[in-house]
């Protein structure tokens, strides 16, 4: 009876020990997996930044340095002065989005609340008809001395924005931050606001160079 009953708890143990491992399994695979970005998504920013970034570059290049620091007004920016407001905008927009939205909780229930912003972001944040200030630490502070530096700085940021969004897991939808004007902001709205703004500020660019007093060389 001894020797049944050892027996008995020895399958018994089998039996408990095989059933945890499988209840642990399935556990494992049941787990909901982070809401990644589609291809769609993917390709859709992606393309956007590196039109907008062709655009920038194209914008200021072959400028003489009277005109890259020329000012139409003296409350009004330079091509190198907006410039560095495109670059430093760059890597901070990135940094919130890395650092501090996506430290955040998840919240899906937000979804509903920033629906549409994608197109909306992408048509009206280019749109030079509204008048925008930008805040103290955006500002333009000579951070480059040359434009050649600043330009590798730009260059190097906007690869780092277009390398994160072409190989992120990240949930970027259900991450979320709060836009001054716009409002509630995902994280992937807010990559597409990187692209939209460096969009607008050319427009400005391209603005201050078709000033008549735009130095000719």
């Amino acid at each position: 009876m001894k020797i049944q009953l050892w027996k008995f708890a020895a399958v018994l143990c089998l039996v408990v020990t095989l059933t945890l491992a499988s209840a642990g399994q399935t556990t494992a695979t049941a787990a909901p997996a982070p809401t990644t970005l589609s291809a769609e998504e993917r390709e859709a920013a992606l393309k956007s930044l590196q039109a907008t970034r062709d655009a920038f570059l194209k914008s200021i290049a072959g400028l003489s340095e009277q005109q890259w620091r020329f000012k139409p007004a003296p409350d009004r920016w330079s091509v190198a002065e907006v410039s560095e407001h495109i670059a430093v905008s760059e890597s901070t927009l990135l940094g919130l989005v890395q650092t501090k939205f996506m430290m955040s909780p998840a919240d899906p229930a937000k979804r509903a609340e920033v629906a549409g912003k994608d197109a909306i972001i992408l048509e009206r944040v280019p749109d030079r008809s509204h008048k925008a200030q930008a805040p103290e630490f955006l500002k333009p502070t000579n951070r480059w001395a040359t434009e050649a530096e600043l330009i590798k700085a730009f260059d190097e940021n906007r690869k780092a924005t277009m390398d994160y969004i072409r190989s992120t897991n990240d949930d970027l939808r259900d991450h979320f931050g709060l836009h001054p004007a716009l409002g509630t902001l995902d994280a992937y709205q807010w990559i597409l606001l990187i692209s939209a703004h460096s969009e607008r500020h050319t427009k400005q660019i391209e603005e201050v160079k078709a000033d008549p007093n735009f130095p000719k060389e």
